[in-house]
């Protein structure tokens, strides 16, 4: 496989007993004329060759922020990592040089954003952009590279690609510029994708084809799959490993079925809860009360405990560790950063 040319190239030391990718213990922080926002409150996740992890949350959970500085692509200022480790096939990332780190990013690990028509440059054409991969990490000439750019234009099923190779990002609508956007984090056939709400502003039909062709390219190329996105429905049937997070902590971690089955924390909880049924016509639909913490004065103990109807003086004084969750009926490993995660389950 190409991946396996692209972990030399980098230079990337491949160890058979190493995760794909591990984040340990990472902390993010953004300091600002107000204040020192802490984004990422060690977060620790991994993800295998293969494996599609999804990361929930609402907005400003430390969701992207962490995928950034997985990527190396944080604004550094205001930015800053303070400590934790970031493992790509057992090698710490945060160690390497920015070259070292640039020659990894597209050949071993790629990003597909959330915005695409942002993201894509609107003064070139959706040609030369898929083709500069190429060029850069391939030294093909302009000419092979833009009949690549039109292989990967087939691949992700944009019709009439050797026509439209052509073409600006405005030409195309949103679920073609986002697929536009996959083949670029596609072209070099790298090890893990990193996909940012790749799903965001598309109706849902569209949204139902991305996540179908990323599930098609990740089985065909056994990638891994980090998908970061704050709809749970969105991840029901491509995900194996749901972790949630809140105010920049994994507040829990289980297997997709198991999560859906039974949530340990409160506020997963309410995530499930606040999607809306068909079998609930009429009533009115749930929400989580309050709003997401202010990054620079996060609440002492449980983070989410303004807004749990659970909590109690101890989740007040006590942060929570992320536990192993132990209960009858439950089959696979899961954690929970919850003092009553068993009240939970039990609810």
């Amino acid at each position: 496989m190409a991946t396996t040319a692209s972990n030399t190239a980098t230079g990337t030391a491949s160890d058979p007993a190493a995760k794909l990718l591990e984040v340990r213990d990472l902390h993010v922080e953004f300091r600002t004329r107000d204040g020192v926002a802490k984004a990422v409150n060690g977060v620790d996740y991994a993800v295998d060759a293969g494996e599609t992890l999804a990361v929930l949350g609402e907005s400003g959970s430390g969701k992207s922020v962490t995928a950034q500085a997985v990527m190396g692509i944080l604004d550094i200022p205001p930015g800053r990592i303070t400590s934790g480790e970031i493992l790509f096939q057992g090698k710490d990332l945060l160690k390497l040089k920015e070259d070292e780190r640039r020659k990894i990013r597209g050949a071993g690990m790629a990003m597909i954003f959330q915005d695409a028509l942002s993201s894509l440059n609107p003064v070139l054409s959706v040609g030369d952009q898929l083709g500069e991969m190429f060029v850069v990490h391939r030294g093909m000439s302009r000419k092979d590279a833009r009949a690549k750019a039109v292989e990967l234009m087939d691949r992700v099923r944009i019709p009439a690609a050797k026509e439209r190779v052509t073409q600006y990002p405005h030409q195309f609508s949103g679920g073609m510029r986002q697929r536009i956007m996959i083949a670029m984090a596609m072209a070099l056939e790298p090890s893990l994708i990193i996909a940012d709400e790749p799903t965001t502003a598309l109706d849902v039909t569209v949204q139902a084809q991305v996540m179908e062709l990323l599930a098609e390219l990740q089985r065909e190329l056994h990638m891994g799959l980090i998908l970061i996105t704050h709809d749970l429905g969105v991840v029901a049937d491509v995900a194996d490993t749901i972790a949630v997070m809140y105010a920049g902590r994994i507040v829990e971690k289980a297997p997709v079925h198991e999560i859906y089955k039974a949530p340990a924390h409160p506020y997963t909880k309410g995530l499930l809860e606040s999607i809306p049924r068909l079998d609930q016509k009429g009533q009115d639909l749930f929400a989580i009360k309050g709003l997401p913490p202010n990054l620079m004065n996060i609440p002492p103990g449980c983070a989410f405990n303004p807004r749990c109807p659970m909590a109690q003086d101890v989740c007040r004084t006590d942060v929570p560790s992320l536990a192993r969750v132990t209960y009858e009926g439950l089959t696979a490993e899961r954690r929970s950063a919850c003092h009553f995660w068993k009240e939970t389950l039990r609810g």
